[in-house]
């Protein structure tokens, strides 16, 4: 009933990121071989692959910070290709990055950590606005007795959901995970998912997540994109993915995946 209730929130006639043939080569290594992927609103879709295909690359060319080499990246109507600096700084601001290794500041307290972005890309917020941004993204993620806690006070749990709340607080339309589970025991990597979950349906947002865990794909997406050599051979939901005779998507089901 949960899965169908997350269906019907997204809105198929919105797309907010179209990739089309996109291409991606570092020297003689050819990374992106032909991607197509389209993700619309409201929707959570898993790119899935193995460590180092090439996950994070494309990524990196949705935000800006790679170049592609040839290809159609289409964000939130946009073409990222063709954007001056500043209009790129200005759709990142719409956009959260979760990174792997929730990028907190060790000098700053929690309630300093999330306050610094809002501060840095907003200007003349009120306290009391500010106030009720913390508390609010405190709440979200279940850490609202945690603010004046310092980051090496925190489980790498809390940590990967600090690193969400501060990803929240400038309440993007879309959010981007990578490896959110990467590092955290199955108990914990529990809770991550529910969570990812629970962001998309509190905060209206689409997300990219990439992972290698299979656990998280299935708990997660709405969509699984499945990265085999540089493009997606199968994309749809998980018993969709992996029903296939396919030697290379059964193997990664029969290494990744614990009922």
């Amino acid at each position: 009933m949960e899965n169908q209730q997350n269906l019907s929130n997204i809105n198929r006639d919105t797309p907010v990121i179209v990739i089309k043939d996109l291409y991606k080569s570092f020297d003689d290594l050819d990374v992106l071989k032909g991607v197509n992927l389209t993700v619309y609103k409201g929707e959570n879709v898993v790119v899935l692959g193995k460590s180092g295909s090439g996950k994070s690359v494309l990524i990196k060319i949705i935000i800006g910070l790679l170049k592609k080499d040839s290809g159609e990246v289409m964000v939130l109507g946009q073409d990222v290709d063709k954007l001056s600096e500043k209009e790129l700084n200005a759709l990142r601001l719409r956009i959260g990055f979760s990174f792997q290794s929730s990028a907190l500041y060790d000098s700053m307290n929690i309630r300093q950590n999330l306050e610094f972005p809002l501060t840095m890309n907003i200007k003349n917020l009120s306290k009391e606005n500010i106030e009720k941004a913390v508390v609010e993204v405190l709440d979200a993620v279940g850490l609202e007795n945690k603010m004046y806690d310092m980051p090496a006070d925190l489980s790498g749990g809390q940590r990967k959901r600090i690193g969400i709340a501060r990803t929240l607080i400038l309440r993007p339309e879309i959010m981007l995970y990578d490896e959110p589970t990467a590092g955290l025991d199955p108990i914990t990597s529990f809770e991550i998912n529910k969570l990812i979950k629970r962001v998309q349906k509190q905060f209206n947002t689409s997300s990219i997540i990439i992972t290698h865990d299979l656990t998280c794909a299935k708990v997660t997406g709405d969509r699984i994109a499945m990265f085999v050599e540089g493009r997606f051979t199968r994309v749809g939901d998980f018993k969709e993915v992996f029903d296939t005779t396919d030697e290379q998507v059964k193997g990664f089901y029969d290494y990744n995946f614990i009922q």
